[in-house]
C-alpha cells in the first residue's frame, strides 16, 4: 500500500517546516539585520553547516559538546558534527583562515544550527542564528559596541520595549579565588545563586557568603546595582570586572540614555564559555530572549583562560525575534494572463510587481486571480485591481 501522505508529513520532535509567509517574513527580517551591521563595518561570513568533531567542539566549542548532534564522514572515516552555535566557527575563521588581517577584525552571519534539544522556553531544535563577532579588541568601548549594534538592528526592525540585561559570569568566581575559596566550595555557591538561595549561600560561601549575597540581592535595574556594587570591597581579581562593568555602562548611558539596562551581579547560566562582560537582549513583547552576547577568547584551549584572542560578539534566534517583528507590507501580485509578452511582465517586476503567470487560457480571469492570491491583473495593457 502506499504511504499515507499525512504521515510522511511528519516530522521529529522540535523540527518544523518553514511555509511561504513565514520564511518570506524570516528572509526579510535576516537581510534587513545583516544591513544594519554591515553598516558599521562588519563583514559577512558562511562557515559550513558540518566540520570534523575536534575543531568544531574545540575552544569555546567544548560548551556545546551535549548539544551536538555527530555522524561519521563516509570519506574520511573521522567523526563529524553539526553546528549547534556559529559563534565558536566565527572564531575559528578569524584565528586562522584570517590571522593576518588587521584587528579589529569585524564579522557577522545568518545560518541554520541543530541541537539534541530543545530548552523550556525555545522547543525549536533547529533554528536561524544572526549575529556579529568583534575579535581583537579588549576596550570597553568594543562592549559597548556590540551591545549598542544588537539594539539598534534590532530597533530597525521593529521589536517594541527593549531591555539589555548586563552579568559577568567571571566576577563569582574571581571572588571566591580571591577569598581563597576551593573549586569545590565555588561549585557549590554557584549552584546556590542560580537558584538565588540567600540561605545556601550562606551555608557554604564562607568568608565570600556576605559579599555574594549583597551582590544577589542588588541585582535589578542598572542604577541601583551599580551603587551596591561600587560601595563593596572587591578581591583584586575582580577589580577588572567592576571597572569594565562600570566604563561599558558610562558609554550606553552616554549613546542612547532612555535604553532599559538591569543587572545580575551573579548570573552565569548560559554563558559558560564568556569570559567577561555579558548580556541579554529581551522585550516586554516576547517570551523568552532574543539573543545573547558577551566577552570571550577566541581560538582558546577549554583549560586556558588566558588564552586565545580576546572577543565579544552577540547572537539572535530568529525563532523568538520573528515572533515580535512586524510583518512587512505583502508584495503587490499582479495576474499575468496566458500568452503575455515576457517583455511586458519583465517591465511590471521593474516597477515593483510581483508577477504571476497564467499558464493557460482562463475563462474567468478575474477568479483566476483571486484563486492565485493576486490583488491586480493585467487587461488591456493596464493593471487593475480585482475588486
Amino acid at each position: 500500500m502506499p504511504a499515507d501522505p499525512m504521515s510522511t508529513a511528519l516530522l521529529p520532535a522540535g523540527l518544523h517546516d518553514v511555509l511561504p509567509n513565514e520564511a518570506s517574513h524570516e528572509a526579510d527580517t535576516v537581510e534587513r539585520l545583516l544591513a544594519e551591521f554591515a553598516g558599521l563595518g562588519y563583514q559577512r561570513v558562511k562557515p559550513p553547516l558540518v566540520e570534523f568533531e575536534d575543531s568544531l567542539l574545540s575552544g569555546s566549542g567544548a560548551a556545546m559538546a551535549q548539544q551536538t548532534f555527530r555522524l561519521m564522514d563516509p570519506l574520511s572515516q573521522r567523526m563529524m558534527a553539526v553546528r549547534a552555535d556559529i559563534t565558536p566557527q566565527i572564531a575559528r575563521i578569524a584565528t586562522t583562515r584570517l590571522k593576518n588581517e588587521p584587528r579589529p577584525v569585524r564579522l557577522c552571519y545568518a545560518g541554520q544550527v541543530l541541537r539534541v534539544k530543545g530548552s523550556q522556553l525555545r522547543q525549536e531544535r533547529q533554528f536561524t542564528q544572526v549575529g556579529v563577532e568583534l575579535i581583537g579588541p579588549l576596550q570597553p568601548e568594543a562592549d559597548a559596541e556590540v551591545i549598542l549594534l544588537a539594539v539598534q538592528a534590532l530597533e530597525a526592525v521593529g521589536v517594541p520595549h527593549l531591555s539589555v540585561d548586563l552579568c559577568v559570569p567571571t566576577m563569582v568566581s574571581r571572588i571566591c579565588r580571591g577569598l581563597g575559596l576551593g573549586e569545590e566550595e565555588t561549585r557549590h555557591l554557584r549552584a546556590a545563586l542560580d537558584r538565588k538561595d540567600a540561605a545556601g549561600v550562606a551555608a557554604v560561601g564562607g568568608p565570600a557568603a556576605p559579599l555574594l549575597q549583597t551582590l544577589m540581592a542588588a541585582s535589578g535595574p542598572a542604577g541601583r546595582a551599580m551603587q551596591a556594587l561600587g560601595a563593596l570591597a572587591l578581591p583584586e581579581a575582580a577589580e577588572t570586572d567592576r571597572r569594565r562593568l562600570t566604563e561599558t555602562l558610562r558609554l550606553l548611558r552616554a549613546a542612547k540614555p532612555d535604553l532599559t539596562v538591569t543587572i545580575d551581579l551573579v548570573e552565569h547560566r548560559g554563558f559558560e564559555y564568556q569570559t567577561g562582560l555579558s548580556f541579554t537582549l529581551f522585550s516586554r513583547d516576547a517570551s523568552g530572549e532574543l539573543g545573547q552576547g558577551g566577552r570571550y577568547r577566541a581560538g582558546a584551549r577549554p583549560d586556558a583562560e588566558e588564552d586565545g584572542e580576546p572577543s565579544t560578539g552577540f547572537t539572535l534566534y530568529m525563532d523568538t525575534l520573528l515572533r515580535v517583528v512586524p510583518a512587512t507590507q505583502a508584495a503587490r501580485r499582479v495576474f499575468v494572463p496566458h500568452g503575455t509578452d515576457w517583455a511586458v511582465a519583465g517591465k511590471l517586476r521593474a516597477e515593483g510587481w510581483v508577477t504571476v503567470a497564467g499558464l493557460s487560457p482562463a475563462a474567468d480571469p478575474v477568479a483566476e486571480a483571486r484563486r492565485l492570491q493576486c490583488g491586480h491583473r493585467l487587461a488591456d495593457g493596464s493593471v487593475q485591481p480585482v475588486d
